[in-house]
C-alpha cells in the first residue's frame, strides 16, 4: 500500500514538474522574507543581534533582542541600539528605531530553557558538555529615527530585524547627555559622561530633588555639583544645617575619594570664593575660614502670618498676636516712624503682609506692645520697662494707643502671657535687627562669583532654621527680581541655585499643614524663580516626609539608594519615565550611584556620580 502511494506520488510529481519549480520559488521567497538568506546581505553587516518574536508576556514599547555569544558584551545595560526593521523589498516596513537596553544582557542556552534538567545537571556536575548559549536583552524603544532625529514611535520593529550598537557619540547625542556641568559616568557604558547644561532656564531653575538614605552619596553629589555650578558662574547658596559643607574650600583628604578621583583622572582641589554666613551669637563649624560673616534677620521682612506659624500659636494666641501687631502698626504710624515720607506712603499702599511684615517694625516694638496689652488685661500696675528705644522715648503715646483699645482686647490674660513668652524666646535669641550684624548681602550672594554657605549647625532649633530659610528665600527672590529687571534692560543675567539641606525639617507634610503661608511663599518663589533663573535644590534622607506639594515643584530628580518600598512606590507615582528595571535597582544601589532624571536628558539613566574633589566634614 505504502509502495503504491509512493509510486503514485512520484507519478504525480513527474506529471506536475512545473508546479514543483513554483513551490521552490515560493519557498525561497519565504526564506528570504524570514531572513534566512538575507543575513548575507549588506543590511545585516555589522549587526550584533536580531529582534525576537513577541511572546504572550510582551509589553508595549519594548522588544526582545537575541544576541550571539560573541556579541553579548556589545549590548550592556543602558546602551543604545539601532534596530533596522526589515526592508520593504523583503516584506518589512523599512523603519529605523533607536532603543535602550533596560533589562539584561542575560545568557540563555540555545534551544533549551535555562532550567531544563539537562542544563541544570550539566552545570551542577561541572561537565564540559555544556550547551551553547546566546544573549538576550529587553529593549525599550525611544523613538523612530528619521533624518537624524527621533520621533515618537508609531509601530514596532518586525521580528528578525538586525540590531546595531550606537557609538559613544551617537549615544550621548540621542540621550542628550551633553552639558558643561558633569555629574558622573553612565553605568554600563564605557567612559560615557553624564552632564547637565548650566545656561538654559529649563533645567536648574525647574528645581531639583536629591534623595536617598544616609550613606548613599547625597553630600558627595551636592558638594561636587555646587562646585561645578559655581565654576560656571552660577551663584550657589547652601543652607547647611549640619555644617557639612563648611570646608569645601579645602581639597578632600578622604582615602576613598582620592582613589576614585585618581581612577577617573580627576584631582582633589578646594572650591573657590567661598563665603560662610552664620547667625550673630552662634558659632560656625569652620571658625578659621578667612571669609566669615555674621548676619541677623530683619523682623519687618517676615510676614506676620509666617511668624505665627513658626511660633506654632493656636487660634486664641494667634488672635492676640494679630491684635498686638495692628496696635504696633498704629503706633509706628502715629510716631511717624513709618510712613515718614511720600515714598513710604506709596510703599504702604503696595504692602502685602502675606509676603512681608510692616516696614521698620522690630521684634522689640511688637514685644513691648504685647507686654502692655497683657498688663492692661491683667490690670497690672506699675511702669513696665520697654525694650524699644522708639517706644521708650514716646511711652505716653504708645500707652495711650493700647489703653484706647483695652475694651476690644481679648480678656484671657493667660493667652497673652503665652504670646509674650513665645516672643520672649525670639527676643533672647538676639537674631533680629541686631546692630552688631547686618542682614545677608543678597547682592554679593547673587553676583555669580562663588559659593555662599549659610551655616546653621549651631542653632539647634528647627523654628529658627525655618525663620532663616524663609527670610533667605524671600530676600534672594527679591534680589533676583531686581537682577531680572536689569537683565531685561541689557544687563548681565544672574543665575542662582539654592540648596536646602534637611529639606524635610523645613517642608515636611506635618509642617506644611501647620505652616501653609510659608509653603505658599516657597511655591511662589519656585514658580517665579523659573523665569528669573532661581533654582531650588531640596536634599533629604527622609523623602517620605516630603509632601506631594513639594514634589509637584520639582522636575529634576537624583535618586540615591532608597530601601523603603513604600517610599519607592510613592516615587514611582511622582517621577515619570523611569523604567521598572531601574526602579528594581534603586534599593540596592552602591554608594555614589544614582538614578538621574533631568529635563535635559532624553530618559532617566543610572549614573556613577563623580567623587567630590572638595573636603566634607562627614562623608555621605
Amino acid at each position: 500500500m505504502l509502495e503504491n502511494e509512493l509510486i503514485d506520488a512520484n507519478e504525480i510529481s513527474d506529471s506536475t514538474s512545473p508546479k514543483i519549480d513554483s513551490m521552490d520559488t515560493i519557498l525561497d521567497e519565504e526564506i528570504v522574507m524570514a531572513g534566512g538568506e538575507f543575513k548575507e546581505s549588506a543590511e545585516f553587516e555589522g549587526s550584533i543581534g536580531r529582534t525576537m518574536y513577541d511572546s504572550p508576556t510582551a509589553q508595549d514599547n519594548t522588544i526582545t533582542v537575541l544576541i550571539p555569544r560573541d556579541h553579548i558584551g556589545e549590548a550592556p545595560s543602558q546602551s543604545l541600539l539601532r534596530i533596522k526593521s526589515r526592508p520593504r523589498d523583503v516584506g518589512g516596513d523599512g523603519r529605523d528605531y533607536i532603543g535602550i537596553v533596560v533589562q539584561g544582557p542575560f545568557s540563555d542556552p540555545d534551544g533549551l530553557r535555562a532550567d531544563a534538567p539537562i542544563v541544570v545537571t550539566s552545570t551542577v556536575r561541572g561537565t564540559q558538555f555544556m550547551p551553547r548559549f546566546h544573549g538576550r536583552v529587553q529593549v525599550e524603544i525611544l523613538g523612530e529615527e528619521f533624518e537624524g532625529s527621533l520621533a515618537p514611535p508609531r509601530f514596532r520593529p518586525l521580528p528578525n530585524s538586525p540590531v546595531f550598537p550606537l557609538s559613544n557619540e551617537e549615544t550621548a547625542s540621542a540621550l542628550r547627555l551633553g552639558g558643561d556641568v558633569r555629574l558622573g559616568l553612565a553605568v554600563g557604558l564605557e567612559n560615557m559622561p553624564v552632564s547637565l547644561p548650566s545656561l538654559p532656564k529649563d533645567v536648574i531653575p525647574r528645581h531639583t530633588a536629591i534623595l536617598g538614605t544616609t550613606g548613599g552619596g547625597k553630600s558627595t553629589t551636592v558638594s561636587g555639583l555646587v562646585g561645578k555650578l559655581a565654576g560656571r558662574g552660577v551663584s550657589t547658596i547652601i543652607i547647611d544645617t549640619e555644617g557639612e559643607y563648611t570646608h569645601l574650600m579645602e581639597p578632600t583628604q578622604d582615602a576613598k575619594m582620592l582613589m576614585e578621583l585618581k581612577r577617573r583622572g580627576l584631582s582633589p582641589h578646594g572650591a573657590q570664593n567661598v563665603t560662610i554666613y552664620h547667625l550673630v551669637g552662634r558659632d560656625t563649624a569652620n571658625p578659621t575660614h578667612a571669609d566669615l560673616r555674621k548676619f541677623s534677620l530683619k523682623f519687618s521682612n517676615i510676614s506676620p502670618y509666617a511668624v505665627q506659624e513658626i511660633l506654632a500659636l493656636n487660634d486664641a494666641q494667634g488672635e492676640r498676636f494679630e491684635k498686638a501687631y495692628r496696635l504696633t502698626r498704629d503706633a509706628l504710624m502715629k510716631l511717624k516712624i513709618f510712613p515718614a515720607t511720600d515714598e513710604d506712603r506709596q510703599r504702604l499702599m503696595d504692602l502685602d503682609e502675606m509676603e512681608e511684615g510692616y516696614p521698620r517694625m522690630t521684634l522689640d516694638h511688637l514685644y513691648d506692645v504685647v507686654r502692655l496689652c497683657a498688663n492692661a488685661v491683667g490690670n497690672e500696675t506699675g511702669e513696665t520697662p520697654l525694650r524699644s528705644h522708639d517706644f521708650s522715648q514716646n511711652r505716653t503715646a504708645v500707652e495711650a494707643i493700647v489703653k484706647s483699645a483695652t475694651n476690644t482686647l481679648p480678656k484671657n490674660v493667660f493667652s497673652w502671657w503665652k504670646v509674650q513668652g513665645a516672643l520672649s524666646r525670639l527676643v533672647r535669641l538676639n537674631i533680629f535687627d541686631n546692630p552688631a550684624a547686618p542682614p545677608p548681602d543678597y547682592t554679593a550672594m547673587t553676583a555669580g562669583t562663588g559659593i555662599t554657605i549659610v551655616d546653621l549647625s549651631d542653632t539647634d532649633s528647627p523654628q529658627v532654621n525655618n525663620l532663616v530659610i524663609a527670610e533667605l528665600l524671600r530676600g534672594l527672590m527679591l534680589k533676583q527680581d531686581e537682577n531680572y529687571k536689569k537683565q531685561e534692560k541689557g544687563g548681565v543675567a544672574k543665575r542662582v541655585a539654592v540648596v536646602i539641606e534637611e529639606a524635610h525639617e523645613f517642608l515636611s507634610a506635618e509642617r506644611i499643614k501647620q505652616m501653609p503661608v510659608i509653603f505658599q511663599q516657597v511655591a511662589r518663589i519656585a514658580r517665579r524663580g523659573r523665569k528669573r533663573w532661581l533654582g531650588l535644590v531640596f536634599v533629604t534622607q527622609l523623602p517620605q516626609h516630603l509632601p506631594n506639594e513639594v514634589f509637584g515643584l520639582v522636575n529634576n530628580f537624583i535618586l540615591h539608594k532608597i530601601s523603603d518600598t513604600n517610599v519607592v512606590d510613592r516615587l514611582k507615582r511622582t517621577v515619570g519615565a523611569i523604567d521598572e528595571g531601574l526602579w528594581s535597582r534603586l534599593p540596592n544601589l552602591a554608594p555614589g550611584q544614582a538614578i538621574v532624571s533631568l529635563t535635559s536628558v532624553a530618559r532617566p539613566i543610572l549614573v556613577s556620580v563623580d567623587p567630590t574633589p572638595h573636603k566634607l566634614r562627614m562623608i555621605d
